[in-house]
Formats: C-alpha cells, structure tokens, sequence
C-alpha cells in the first residue's frame, strides 16, 4: 500500500499500549461474566427487554413483539410504517454492534471503529463507492414508498438508541470506550441500502477467475489453462432449464462471436503496447493480493460461495401441497448473517399489505427468503458474469482509449483513523469504473517511466486494473425485496423480480394454489466483445457493454413437466438453447445433480417426498469424487503396512462424509494430497494459495507422539510456501478426464528425500496415499481406528471483529466452538474446506428451511447461530447444536401457533 496509509513507527507503542488496556479490560468481562457484579452490570445491561411495555414517540399505534424459546420475534401492528419501525426497532435490540459494523464496512469507515489496521479495507472499500451508490438510489431511483419504509425503519433504530450509552448497546462498545473516543451516530435510510452492496460483493461471481486465468498464461499453455477451467458438463450435470422455458427467441447464439479470449480486435492480443504482458500481470496480480484482503469480514469468495434451493409440486408431495427448501452457502458468521422474524399486519388490507415471515438481514427492514400467506421463494446464486476486469495504459493525464486519452474522474476520500492521523487517498474512476488497482502496493513497481505525479499524489502508475461492475451502479433492488414480500401469485412475483438487479439470483416460488416456478433477475451486461473470462483491454472501447439482457428475455419456468425445480448454482441452460451469454463461469453441478438424482429416486415408481425427506436432503454428504477416485485408489498395491492399514477405510466405503467417518477423513487427505502433487508446483506462484503443512513418509515411523511433531514443525518450515488448488467442483471436473490418462504430464512430480519422481497416475496416487497416512498421523494419531472426519472438519463460529483480531481472552469471550462436522466440499451439505489452506470449514449453510406451502405451521427452520447478537445471550448460538446435527425447529406463522409458542411478549406503544 502507499506510504501514507502505513502508521509512522512511532505510533506502535500507543497501539500497544491500547491493545494491552483493551486485553486487561476484556478479559475482565470475560471472567466476571459468569457471575461477578463487572459481568451483571456490563455484559447483560445490552440484553434486551422482551416483556411488558416500552414508550416510541414515532409509532402512531401499538405494537406487539410476540419472542418464541429461541428469542425469534413476529411483529404485528395496524401499519406499515409501524411495522417496519418495529423492525428496527427489534433488530437494534438484538444485533446492533453488528449492524454497526455493517455500515462502517460499507461506507469505508472501519479503521473510525478499529483503529489503522483497517485503514487498507476502508480505502478498497471507498475506492469501489459503495456508500455513494447507495445514497444515489436513496435519492433517485428508490420509489417513495420504499423510502417511507427504509425512514420508518431508521426511526425505529434510533428510538432504540436514543438516552443508551454505548455500553448499554452492546459489551463490544464497552472495549472500543477504553481505545477510543468512539460515539454511534443515527441510523440512516442509506445505511440500510448500501448493505445489499456488501451482499453483491461476496457474490460477484468470476472475478477472482478472470485473474487468475490471466496469471495462469504466464507458465502454462492456452491448451494447459483450458484443462483447468473445463466446460460446464452438461451430459453429466443437468442445467436449472432442461428444455428452454424462455420467451422465444431466434437468435442462435454463437460463442465465438467477437475478437478471440485475451486478443484486442486487431489480434495483438492485450499483451500489446508499453509495458508488456509482465506489467500487466504485475497489475493483476497486486489487485489479487488486495481482494484476498477483503474477505476478512465478508467472508470467502469461491466455488463453494452459493446455495441449494428446490421445490417440488404437490403431485409429487406426500402432502398434496408443493414443498420449497432452501439453504445458501456462505461463510460463517457470529452472529449469522440472518435474522429469523415474522412481520404482520394484524389486519391485512389495501392499506396494511403485510403477513410474511423468514429471514431478514440485520440493518434492512423486510425479508429476503421465506414466505407470506399465499407464496413462498428460496434464493440462489445466478453466478452471472456482472463484473469485468479492464487492464488500462494509464499516463500522467489520464487512460487511453481509441488512441486518446481521457481524464480519470478523481476524488479526495479522507479515512478517519482511531487512535492515530487522519489518512488522505486519492480515488480515480474511468467511465466504466474505479481503478481498483490503485489500492495495491505492488503497482508501484509497474510503469515506472510513466509516473502519475500530481494526479494521484498517493500512487504509483503505469499499467491499471478498472472495474466495471452493476453493483456500482443505482439500482432498484430495495424496491424488489418488499414487492416480493406483497406478491400473491406467479405474475406479481416476476414483477417484484424484475428489479432484483443485485445481486444476480435464481428465485424458485411455489403458491397455495399448487404451482412452481423459476426466475433469473438481474442486470446482466452484454458484451459487444469477448465473452468476460479474461480482463479486456481498456484501451479498445470494442470491448465495451452494450446494454443488459432485457428481463422477458431471462430464463423463467412455470409448472415444469418433470414436477421439481432444482437451483444448486449450476448452469441455467445450455448455450445451445438460449442466445445470451450469462456466464462462462458457473459452479459445475455436483451438488445439483446429487439433489436431481435424489429427487427422482424418491419419487420413482411413483414414490412422495415428504418434509422430512427434504431436511434429508439437505444433509446429504455424499462425495462425487470420491466415486470416481477411490476404486482407483483400492486398485493401489500398497506395501507400506501403516499405508495399508489407511487403505483398508476406503473398503466398502459408501462415500458419506460423516463426522465420525475415518474413511472420510482419509480419503480427503488423499485428494489434498493428489491436488498438492499434480498441480500445485505446477502453477505460477501468483496463484497459488498458501497451506499447512503436508507430513512428510518418515524413513522409520514408531517414534512417539513428540517425535510425530517434531517432524511436522520441520515440514511446516520446508514446505510454508507450498500450494495447490482449493478443490471445489471445478477441479472434479479437471480430474475426471486425467483419470483415464495414466501418463498424463499432470502426473509427474519431482522427487523427494523420501520419495522417488512419479510418472503415471498410479505412482502419483500411491504417493498421495502415503502422504496422506503421514498427514493424518501427526493431526490425529496413529491409530486409524482413533480417526474422525469431523476432528479433522471443523466449525469455529468467530465474532467478526473482535473475534478475529483480538487478544486471546477475548476471543474465547465472544468466539464459540469448535463443532465437528459431517459434509464437505461440493457435498449437498456444503460444509465446504479449502484444500490450499486445511479441512476447516470456512463456509457453510448459513441456514436451512423446508417450507410446507398452504399448511404454513408445518414449516421448518433453522438458523446458524441464534437471534441474538450479545455473548452470553441465551440465544447467542442457541440453534448451532440443532444446526450441526441437521435439525429443523418448528416455524409458527400463524396467530394461534405464534401465540402457543410465544415465551416473551413486549408491547411497544406511542
């Protein structure tokens, strides 16, 4: 980064001295809170109150706020406005630190919480503008009716705050008073708006591809690079529309149309003009260190990052009545990303239009998934291609475009800095979009011959990276989310989803009257070249959008033949059906085609699914590539005996990745180590992520356990900048047809101290084998019969702010866990891993719900934490046991069932 947004060494003493008053204190709460007068008087003056009355001065009417065992709220008043004040109000209540902190990370501003740690996040995060977008559609795009429900919603925030010291909000507060001068401000309609920025981003879809093609090109072949991003395999995993249900078209679409990948319209490819292909890459690469920064609160951003959605008519139910399950895969959170609550009006007329409940996002009033009395909806990544990376020859006046240049569009941004100086950066935009690469440190090394100077004082220059991307632009997504919540029928529900711009989704619905169907919103560009898989280059305006797809023109279906609608972030249709690019880049289907084949064999011979099959459905854990590697694997002669005692788990294994699964737990290290041994030192080092330790085959392993970690400590420092891929569905996809290629050169490795150069598959299988018998020995002993998938696979549930970077103390105050799970990567039950970094899990279902349409109390949920966003709370992570095991609680929607499981009942008056 810049120097002017590195602290001055100076000022490392007084961040130390802050950390060590910030560790006294904290850990203070921590021990008092079990019972000490410290822990009454600060960690439970943040609960809420849920019984009897409390005094608003914006409601016009009373409220009632009905809280179940699970501190759960359903809200009924006479009003919209009401209503939705009272949504704010309750959220406040039970999560406000962590809205806080949402709208600092989405207006740039954490380091005014956090302190110059934060400084890089907050300047990435201005540079993208997400907090200007979102006053831009607060201002002119949002409908007047939208903006009275964001201002009731506001209002009902701020009358929670309003006479509470910030220690009385929440205990966070209570650590941040002894670091710095921190004051919460009012809650703003934008606030709420530019959260859906947030969401957009940790679902942008191929960003991170687009790079990591280009970096790939500079070690291996077009013909290399193609093999690792294989097609969509359409004659194995069946797309969401499997005969076309869109509007009719006659366009054939053609994906060779335009420049070939990666070549300017004159053929020279974007490797052309000053600096070179190497500057270029440098750019790229800058940018991928910057956006791997980024997830640090917002979570990963990967294959795995998606969701499973399906719903199944009544003619295949045992109800009669269509069932609709939903569970989305993103990185766990503490508290989780959703908020469970029910909002009614006591009376639902013209005037008073809402009776919905489901999951909503702390910070932002209405629901985003579940059901009101007529219709229900699941949500699931679309994975459509709405970002492009643009490299850009950039000079002291500005970028080139068609042989001229033109001025950046520039702007001061000062990031405020707790406890330290006030930091200054300058942000330049071309007219697709900001210069992303501007926040990277290594482009100062790029183009030194052609340095900015006066232009942005605070960077370097030469080679550039722009984004453009329909997040940041003003959109109407605020509008759809409460249009979805009114909708009655199928028609209505495309209305509210014509304006679900961002992000892109696939929407499953189901109605009381029996139908199903299917929706693909979003603003989706058209490229007037390329076909978005690589950055294009920005000097060539051919390579420009030329508009979106028009929304009758998106995929949709409606009562489907086949009777179920699956969505597990595969491909929509095939190209040869539908004539708009929507993506290159979709998730490979293995988690749905596992749902599909699950969905028909239950409903073969004319079969029913019942509720309970879908929670079923939900955890199912079957591994795809274990099918297809481990009878390769038992075929292995293996002379090692301790090798051969691994090898006797994969025997009769039936490829359910249980917690208790020894089986599991080692054929997962076998494929680590396969994808360690045949791609990783075969990729640039640009690409490559770093991960633990693999254990080295001691020459004679009987030693004890101290010796079995001594020989780790020693790999660690052997092997620290070792890689391979994250081993997501893509790199099924990549194995598969190298299975039948036993001399493939993606076989061949080098030799070891201990182990001799591999030439075929087997010799390269046998050798993962053994690394894998080493791995797992030293985390797990060298009992086999001792081993567990789930001590290998495991949740810890991490406050995303403290809980991350805080002292130890306080982590164990606000951090819970860990929990040993089942499931895996591209498993239905998407516990999903990383296989550069390690078998924790680092993303999940956030939550899972099976909707019962028409018989509403019958519905199920679960969420992944709890409602509340206080440590200690009774309902901090009171759902995570439940959760972990694959159960569903009991979802009251009704007045009776609300009222029979009501525990707390809190009148809200004027």
């Amino acid at each position: 980064m810049p120097s002017n947004t590195t602290a001055p060494p100076a000022k490392k003493k007084g961040r130390r001295a802050r950390l060590i008053v910030l560790l006294l204190v904290l850990a203070l709460v921590g021990a008092v809170a079990f019972g000490g007068w410290w822990g009454v008087g600060t960690v439970r003056a943040s609960f809420p109150q849920t019984t009897g009355e409390i005094r608003i001065d914006a409601l016009s009417g009373d409220v009632e706020v009905k809280r179940d065992a699970n501190g759960i709220p359903q809200i009924y008043a006479d009003n919209e406005t009401d209503l939705f004040r009272a949504q704010g109000y309750v959220q406040a209540q039970d999560r406000f630190y962590e809205m806080d902190v949402r709208r600092h990370l989405t207006a740039g501003r954490l380091s005014e919480m956090f302190g110059d740690g934060q400084v890089d996040t907050d300047a990435f995060l201005r540079t993208l503008g997400w907090r200007q977008v979102a006053q831009q559609e607060y201002d002119k795009v949002l409908t007047p009716e939208t903006k009275k429900y964001l201002q009731a919603y506001a209002e009902g925030v701020n009358a929670y705050l309003k006479d509470r010291a910030p220690k009385d909000v929440s205990v966070e507060y209570a650590a941040l008073a002894l670091t710095n001068d921190y004051a919460i401000e009012p809650w703003t309609p934008v606030d709420s708006v530019a959260w859906l920025k947030a969401m957009a981003w940790d679902l942008r879809g191929n960003m991170q591809d687009e790079i990591d093609r280009s970096l790939l090109t500079s070690r291996l072949t077009p013909a290399q690079v193609k093999q690792l991003y294989p097609e969509y395999p359409y004659d194995l995993h069946q797309p969401i529309l499997d005969r076309g249900a869109v509007d009719p078209v006659t366009k054939k679409f053609d994906p060779k149309a335009g420049a070939e990948d990666g070549e300017d319209a004159d053929g020279s490819g974007t490797g052309s003009g000053s600096g070179g292909a190497s500057a270029q890459l440098a750019a790229l690469s800058g940018l991928s260190d910057v956006l791997d920064e980024v997830p640090a609160l917002l979570g990963p951003n990967g294959n795995g990052i998606g969701s499973n959605s399906w719903v199944v008519s009544g003619e295949l139910t045992t109800s009669g009545k269509p069932l609709l399950a939903n569970d989305p895969h993103l990185a766990p959170m503490l508290p989780s990303l959703w908020y469970q609550m029910g909002l009614h009006c006591r009376s639902v007329s013209a005037t008073c239009r809402y009776d919905v409940a489901g999951y909503t996002f702390s910070g932002m009033p209405g629901v985003i998934i579940g059901h009101n009395d007529s219709i229900a909806w699941g949500l699931t990544n679309l994975g459509a291609d709405v970002t492009d990376l643009y490299l850009e020859k950039v000079s002291p006046e500005g970028y080139l475009v068609d042989g001229k240049v033109k001025p950046f569009d520039t702007r001061e941004e000062v990031i405020k800095v707790a406890g330290g100086a006030d930091r200054t950066i300058t942000v330049r935009s071309t007219d697709r979009g900001p210069l992303v690469s501007d926040r990277s440190s290594e482009l100062e090394k790029v183009g030194q011959k052609a340095p900015v100077g006066n232009a942005a004082p605070d960077r370097g220059t030469g080679y550039g990276v722009s984004l453009q991307w329909t997040a940041l632009q003003p959109g109407k997504s605020m509008d759809a989310i409460f249009a979805l919540n009114r909708a009655q029928d199928f028609k209505q529900f495309r209305a509210a989803a014509k304006n679900f711009e961002v992000p892109s989704q696939n929407l499953v619905y189901a109605d009381t009257k029996g139908n199903i169907g299917y929706q693909s919103p979003g603003k989706i560009p058209r490229r007037a070249t390329g076909d978005g898989t690589l950055p294009a280059p920005g000097w060539d305006s051919r390579y420009r959008w030329k508009g979106y797809i028009p929304f009758d023109r998106l995929p949709y279906e409606y009562n489907p033949d086949r009777g179920y609608i699956v969505t597990a972030n595969q491909a929509v249709i095939s190209p040869e059906q539908y004539p708009d690019l929507l993506t290159k880049d979709w998730g490979y289907g293995s988690r749905s085609q596992r749902i599909n084949d699950l969905i028909e064999s239950k409903t073969k011979d004319g079969g029913k699914i019942s509720p309970d099959d879908m929670r079923t459905m939900q955890t199912d854990n079957r591994s795809e590539i274990a099918t297809l590697l481990n009878p390769l694997l038992l075929k292995i002669d293996v002379s090692d005996p301790y090798v051969r005692e691994a090898q006797k788990l994969l025997e009769g294994w039936d490829y359910t990745q249980e917690p208790d699964s020894a089986a599991a737990a080692y054929f997962n290290a076998v494929w680590r180590n396969v994808l360690k041994l045949s791609f990783g030192d075969k990729l640039p080092k640009e690409v490559r992520a770093e991960g633990d330790c693999v254990m080295v085959r001691p020459v004679d392993f009987t030693g004890p356990v101290d010796e079995q970690n001594k020989l780790v400590r020693e790999c660690g420092e052997r092997d620290a900048d070792s890689a391979q891929p994250d081993g997501g569905d893509r790199w099924y996809e990549v194995v598969r047809p190298l299975l039948k290629q036993e001399k493939s050169a993606w076989w061949k490795t080098p030799a070891t101290r201990t182990d001799p150069a591999t030439e075929t598959r087997d010799q390269l299988l046998a050798r993962a084998m053994r690394d894998a018998r080493w791995e797992l020995t030293a985390k797990l002993g060298k009992d086999v019969s001792t081993w567990s998938w789930g001590r290998l696979h495991q949740l810890t549930l991490k406050n995303q702010t403290l809980g991350t970077a805080g002292p130890g103390p306080v982590q164990r105050m606000l951090n819970r866990g860990p929990w040993n799970l089942g499931g895996g990567e591209a498993a239905v039950d998407a516990t999903g891993w990383n296989a550069a970094g390690g078998y924790e899990v680092i993303w999940v279902p956030s939550m899972r719900m099976v909707v019962n349409v028409g018989d509403w109390d019958k519905s199920r949920w679960v969420n992944l934490t709890g409602a509340s966003g206080h440590a200690f709370h009774d309902n901090y992570t009171d759902q995570t046991d439940a959760w972990s095991k694959g159960e569903l609680y009991d979802w009251a929607y009704g007045k009776a069932a609300v009222d029979a499981a009501a525990k707390d009942t809190l009148t809200l008056k004027p």
